[in-house]
This record gives structure tokens, sequence and C-alpha cells, in this order.
């Protein structure tokens, strides 16, 4: 049943749309020039407000730099279509005044990395959980559209080939702590897609697989960045369990492309899809990758998870998506192959590593 028309967003006047009324929806639109990025200083989000800078879109960011940088947009602040505002999103005299500048949001802000989710799981779990309730507030006082950034960890221990959007969601006992950001994460989506139903809010949930590019920071855990800065100072290459848990990587690029298109297909509001590749490595086997790929001399060392994390640590064995849904929208697939993502990797951390050598000799 389609709902009763109420006024919404577009990025741009496409075939879905009749006088002004979506046919899929029945929300009216308007075009989007102004968009908000919740966690624009971190990795994807500072992937995301350049391509959407680059566009022609007004970006607004809104971080507190806890796991994000000012580094990763310092080349956008000279731009007059880039806005910075350093605060969290638990804090609604800061957030509210960023909402009402947007016609669009983003929100990526969240807790993120292995090791932060069961260092600190009562901040992972109120970040999340209220970080997101405070930007759906204030996005429904606008009605404006609003793309939620999940994740894949809401699969939990499923044992499926591929993990598809409508499959059930097996995820461990509280007492692991490891399991209160998937938690907290899935219920994201659920307070998200009540929002659409209830309140008739433009609602999108993406569901981001591993995700791995330049900016990315090896601080919290993700292996790739960790792996490809051992390989290149010939340090030990440090595998979390057996290595045989397998994974699939998407480089950015290709995932900030998925974000900017999603908006355009209305049929996808209120829908949830799942972004990433399906190229499956073995963490041992991505760690001799990148030992081959650098010509490193480092030794691969196995230490158990109890010793990485905590006692009684629970990982996902397997991680592949089904983007069958997501090709079947838009025609999305990636474009990068995880030996192409590697050599990228390598050539961003040796320009890193060159810079921090040159600034020590002056």
């Amino acid at each position: 049943m389609v709902p009763s028309p109420s006024t919404a967003w577009c990025w741009r006047t496409i075939t879905c749309f009749w006088d002004g009324i979506c046919v899929v929806t029945g929300l009216r639109y308007h075009i989007v020039q102004r968009v908000l990025i919740t966690g624009g200083a971190g990795f994807i989000g500072s992937h995301l407000a350049e391509a959407l800078v680059t566009e022609g879109k007004e970006v607004f960011v809104i971080d507190d730099l806890s796991t994000g940088s000012i580094a990763n947009i310092a080349h956008l602040q000279a731009n007059p279509k880039f806005h910075f505002v350093k605060g969290s999103i638990l804090n609604s005299d800061i957030l509210q005044p960023a909402v009402d500048q947007a016609d669009f949001i983003y929100h990526l802000a969240a807790a993120v990395g292995v090791e932060l989710v069961v260092r600190s799981p009562v901040f992972t779990i109120e970040d999340n959980i209220r970080g997101t309730e405070n930007v759906l507030t204030a996005a429904a006082k606008r009605k404006i559209g609003f793309l939620l950034t999940s994740t894949s960890e809401v699969y939990g221990k499923s044992e499926h080939d591929r993990f598809r959007e409508d499959d059930d969601l097996l995820i461990g006992p509280p007492t692991f702590a490891r399991w209160s950001y998937a938690c907290s994460k899935l219920l994201d989506e659920f307070l998200a897609l009540a929002y659409w139903r209830e309140r008739k809010l433009p609602v999108f949930v993406v569901r981001l697989f591993n995700t791995v590019g330049p900016r990315q920071t090896g601080r919290y855990g993700m292996v790739v960045p960790r792996f490809v800065q051992a390989a290149l100072r010939d340090e030990p290459i440090v595998i979390h369990g057996d290595g045989k848990q397998t994974r699939c990587f998407c480089h950015v690029t290709d995932v900030v492309r998925a974000l900017v298109a999603l908006p355009n297909q209305m049929r996808a509001v209120g829908q949830v899809y799942n972004i990433g590749s399906t190229e499956e490595v073995s963490i041992a086997e991505l760690a001799h990758r990148v030992k081959r790929l650098t010509e490193s001399q480092s030794e691969l060392r196995l230490i158990p998870y109890e010793q990485a994390y905590a006692k009684g640590f629970e990982d996902m064995r397997r991680r592949v998506p089904s983007t069958d849904k997501l090709y079947q929208l838009m025609g999305w697939r990636p474009t990068k192959s995880l030996d192409d993502i590697l050599r990228l990797m390598i050539e961003f951390q040796r320009d890193v590593d060159a810079q921090v050598l040159g600034g020590q000799g002056n």
C-alpha cells in the first residue's frame, strides 16, 4: 500500500516520479543540494564528503574526532562548499542546527573497530543507539532523507554461504562484549525502519562489509592497514586466531559509489542493502599476499583471540555478502580486485611512511 504523500527529497528528477510524486512511495520531492554527514571526518565519511563535494553538493560534516581525524578532511576545508563542525551527535544543541541546513543525511557516526568495541562496550552501545535516535529525531522534524550505515556484524554467527538481507540473524550472548556492537547497530536498523513505517521518514539502510582504502587506520584492529604497516617495516604480521576465518574486502571508492547512487533509487526507501565485495579470502592467505606484494621479511605470527582481545572472544568464521539485491536495483558491482586493493594500500602506506620520515628529517 502506498502511503499518503508528504514532502521529501530527491537527488535529481528521475523516471520513477510523476507530477512531483514518486509512484513507488507516494512521496513528494525536491532536489538535494545540501548534505549532512555524521562521522564525516572518519575513513569512509571523508571519502563520501569528497565525492559529494566533487558532485557540486554543499556538504556539512559533524564529527567529534573520537575515531575520525581532521587530517582526513584537511584537503576539503578550503572549499566553500564544505563545512565542518566539531561536536557530538549526542549534543542536540550542535546536531539540530547542522540538520536544519541539510536536505539529506548520511549517518555514519558510530563506534568502530573490534578493539574499541571490546574495550569500551558502554561507549559503543550508548554512542550507537543514542546517537542514531538523536539524528532520526532531528531528521523527522524536517522530513528529510536519511541513510543509515549499518554493518555486516548484524549477521552474527550465521553459517549461510552468502548473507542475504532477509536472512535470520544469529548473534552471540550478551556475556560477550564483542556482540554489543552488532546488537546496537541492529537496533539502529529497527529504529530507522520504524521511522519510515510509522512517520514516513524516507530511510535507507545499508550493511557495509569490510571496507578498505586510503586514510584507514589499523589503530582499532582493522586488519589490512595493520598487515600492510607491519610488512613494510619487516615487523611480525600478527594473525588473530587460526587464520582460517574468511573475509571479503571492498575498496572505499566502490562503497562510496554505491552510497552516492542509492538515494536516487526511491524503490530503496524502507529497504536494507548489503554493500561489499564477494571475493573471499582467509586471513592467513591475506597475510601471505601482503607479505608477497611488499617483498617483506616479516614473519607470520598466530596469537589466540584471548590474547588479542578478551577471554571467550567469539569471531565470525565467514563473512560473505550477497549483493544481488543491490545489483538488481542499480547494477552495482565492485570494480577493484583484492590484489588491486592491496597494491593501492601498500602505495598509500609507503607515501605516509615517507612523509613521516621526511618530517623527522626537518
